[in-house]
């Protein structure tokens, strides 16, 4: 059967695209990373911060340009990381705003069209603050903090 819009990218490749960008960019930062290929899946990507202990399960949401993400409020998952890609012009560098899933939860934090009842979704504007953000995955939580003072002895540094 013939695509209904021939000229526009496929959405799956948009999708694909943005999780090889993601986890390339975890990898060359160091991180253990794995692509969890496969549709209708709960999680895009699984990455380990070793020097921290802290596993991550990221949920990647990909646009060709600067529209809006497609993404309502009750679809997100409390304990995942949100990385939204702006892949851009093939001769342009990927835009990346990494969000944690608990920011986007919290009701406080007001998004223009987040909440909507229909087409809801985020504009990547609203995500400027989070843009390249990439020092989230160094953040150690209490439980990761636990776990390395535990087997090493050490008090770890606050951040």
């Amino acid at each position: 059967m013939p695509r209904k819009h021939p000229n526009r990218p496929d959405r799956q490749l948009t999708g694909l695209a943005g999780e090889l960008f993601v986890a390339a960019e975890l990898l060359k930062r160091g991180y253990q990373t794995s692509v969890t290929f496969g549709n209708a899946k709960a999680i895009d990507l699984l990455a380990f911060n070793a020097r921290t202990g802290r596993s991550f399960q990221i949920q990647v949401k990909s646009l060709r340009k600067k529209t809006g993400f497609p993404i309502a409020r009750k679809q997100i998952v409390r304990d995942h990381t949100y990385v939204f890609v702006v892949l851009n012009k093939p001769d342009e560098s990927p835009q990346y705003f990494v969000v944690p899933g608990k920011r986007l939860c919290d009701r406080r934090w007001k998004i223009k069209g987040f909440d909507a009842p229909v087409f809801p979704g985020i504009l990547p504007s609203a995500l400027a603050s989070f843009e390249a953000n990439w020092a989230h995955f160094e953040k150690r939580t209490g439980v990761a903090k636990e776990a390395i003072r535990k087997t090493s002895g050490k008090r770890l540094p606050r951040r």
